[in-house]
């Protein structure tokens, strides 16, 4: 098992790609945010795509127990998945702390992001070099595999984790996620909910 602080010395991005980088100004905002409400907010989306996603966690197989490091390099954050079927978990990590993980994945946020949502190849993410990875590679492709099969819609999960007030708010923002998608090219729902 891999350990370190979650900072990066250095992602391997060649520079050259069109993905979108989160803007500097945004990622220090977000560096005042305290990590813990956002990793009640996850930690539920992640139980309750266990919930709706029955075979996402599970077909992980041996590889459910492990710990991904979802690395957004762009932003002053990371999140340590344990994708464990009966209790899932996503936490919230400050650039200084340090964890143990087996596998770390990492890049622009906007990548990781496409890759989750079906916009953007894994492969082609990762031969780019948009996209890095570390420790268990094996590992690396059950996750890619498992969330291509489960069809996520991160939008959804996250408004859904919120209940009824949750869901609601997330069809009257719909729309403006629509928009803002198009103004920054990031993916923020799988493709086939913006018809």
């Amino acid at each position: 098992m891999s350990e370190g602080a979650v900072a990066a010395t250095s992602n391997g991005m060649n520079g050259a790609t069109s993905i979108p980088r989160f803007p500097p100004a945004g990622a220090r905002l977000l560096a005042q945010l305290p990590p813990g409400p956002l990793s009640l907010i996850l930690g539920r989306a992640a139980r309750d795509m266990a919930e709706h996603h029955r075979g996402l966690f599970t077909r992980l197989g041996p590889h459910a127990e492990k710990r991904f490091l979802i690395d957004p390099t762009d932003l002053p954050f990371a999140f340590l998945l344990r994708p464990r079927p009966t209790r899932p978990s996503i936490e919230a990590l400050s650039r200084s702390a340090s964890c143990h993980w087996d596998c770390r994945i990492a890049g622009p946020l906007a990548a990781l992001l496409g890759m989750i949502h079906g916009a953007y190849d894994g492969d082609a993410l990762f031969f780019s070099r948009d996209i890095a990875i570390e420790g268990d590679t094996e590992a690396a492709l059950a996750l890619r595999n498992a969330t291509d099969d489960a069809e996520i819609d991160l939008f959804e999960a996250v408004a859904g984790s919120l209940g009824a007030p949750g869901r609601a708010m997330g069809r009257r923002l719909r729309p403006l996620a629509r928009v803002a998608e198009r103004i920054t090219g990031v993916a923020l729902m799988r493709p086939e909910m913006n018809a």
